[in-house]
């Protein structure tokens, strides 16, 4: 049986994110499909896929069950609030 895998390098979130509560800018997201993203290295976060980067970010856990990944990044720079 196989399982289909996407290698990801910019942390696409849709509005999905949410605030972990508690944590100093720690977001967690679920996201459809098993991805993989460098773990602990800074990465890019974009709104939407195809508009401007929003800041760097690093991938704190991954976490792949039914179909879905789950994920908790810290946001390490932020570049506008809009």
């Amino acid at each position: 049986m196989t399982m289909p895998l996407t290698l990801e390098w910019t942390l696409v979130t849709e509005g999905q994110e949410e605030r972990v509560e508690d944590q100093n800018n720690l977001f967690k997201m679920s996201i459809d499909g098993y991805r993989l993203y460098p773990i602990q290295d800074q990465i890019e976060i974009r709104r939407h896929k195809d508009s401007d980067q929003i800041g760097f970010g690093r991938i704190i856990e991954l976490t792949w069950r039914d179909n879905r990944t789950f994920c908790i990044y810290q946001l390490d720079s932020l570049y506008s609030v809009n």
